[in-house]
């Protein structure tokens, strides 16, 4: 007798989740962005973690907060690093953020009284392998700006807004984000919305205070005038008079580098390399951690350490070249 050969395995579908979990899930979410004022994009990042958190506890067969152990949150974490399902394993970090996310909801409903304690307390998130940021040589940044410069209304735009990234050492969304009523450019300051819609005021330098100068008298006018988007409020606009997207700065940013004669630079610059070019050049030149934090917009200071052992591994190397008992 022929056997019949077999048909493709039917996977069960996943039970939805509990209700009770479901608006824990959803009262938490809504706490984010009501209460806290978090960035849709990071509320995005949550909702997605925790609905698959949510998916492990019902395959476990938890219906409700309270019923959640310890034992769970580190199995959850364990599933994450093993994967589970059709999903891949996820690296350290990507791990990390999920198992931050499931904490930040087990605090908010122990806060809120929805469950006698945190059970999550205790599970600490991996901790993903330290990488230095990579900062690019001043001289590279300075052929950067030049290879940006020109009298056109684009050149001016280009020019201006790359100075002001290296300027201020803002992240890309707060540059694109910018509107002309943030500049104060005779005090020689900006106005910048950070993670969070947190708003914060940094110094211009005189070379971006000219550039942006030059760029709001000639070039702006030409690429806004004669359309109805010329009331636009955006500092940095493209063709049409409408606000530059974030995609469009990083590709003048690539642009500028392939004109700038730098061997290799237009593969390894892009918008935070600026910023972390400013944060290490701003520490070799004397600044304290404290300040350089506060400039970045970083809510620990923590996150700026991480430029401190760029500017070591400076010294090292003219200690390296300098010290005649070095080697």
């Amino acid at each position: 007798m022929t056997s019949q050969p077999a048909g493709p395995v039917e996977r069960a579908e996943p039970e939805p989740p509990a209700p009770a979990l479901v608006a824990a899930l959803s009262g938490y979410l809504d706490h984010l962005t009501v209460e806290r004022g978090v960035a849709h994009n990071t509320v995005l990042s949550y909702r997605r973690d925790l609905t698959r958190y949510v998916g492990y506890l019902t395959a476990v067969g938890v219906t409700s907060p309270e019923q959640i152990t310890a034992a769970q949150v580190s199995g959850f974490l364990a599933a994450l690093r093993s994967g589970d399902g059709d999903r891949q394993p996820l690296a350290a970090s990507s791990a990390a953020r999920a198992v931050v996310a499931a904490r930040g909801w087990h605090r908010f409903l122990t806060a809120e009284g929805a469950v006698p304690d945190d059970t999550s307390r205790d599970v600490r998130p991996p901790a993903p392998a330290r990488r230095l940021p990579k900062a690019i040589p001043f001289e590279s940044v300075l052929a950067l700006l030049e290879a940006a410069g020109g009298t056109e209304p684009r050149p001016l735009r280009d020019r201006a807004m790359l100075e002001f990234l290296y300027s201020t050492g803002a992240r890309i969304s707060e540059v694109v984000g910018l509107d002309v009523d943030d500049l104060d450019l005779v005090a020689g300051v900006a106005r910048l919305r950070g993670k969070g819609s947190k708003e914060r005021q940094v110094p211009v330098g005189s070379y971006a205070i000219a550039a942006l100068q030059a760029f709001l008298v000639q070039g702006r006018p030409a690429l806004v005038g004669g359309r109805t988007a010329r009331f636009s409020p955006a500092v940095f606009v493209n063709t049409r008079g409408g606000r530059l997207t974030r995609q469009a700065a990083w590709q003048i940013l690539r642009s500028a580098a392939e004109r700038s004669g730098v061997p290799g630079l237009a593969d390894r610059v892009s918008p935070h390399t600026l910023r972390h070019s400013y944060a290490t050049h701003l520490l070799e030149g004397g600044a304290d951690i404290r300040s350089v934090q506060e400039l970045l917009g970083h809510a620990s200071v923590t996150t700026t350490q991480v430029y401190t052992l760029v500017t070591v591994d400076s010294l090292r190397e003219v200690y390296a070249t300098a010290h005649p008992r070095a080697r």
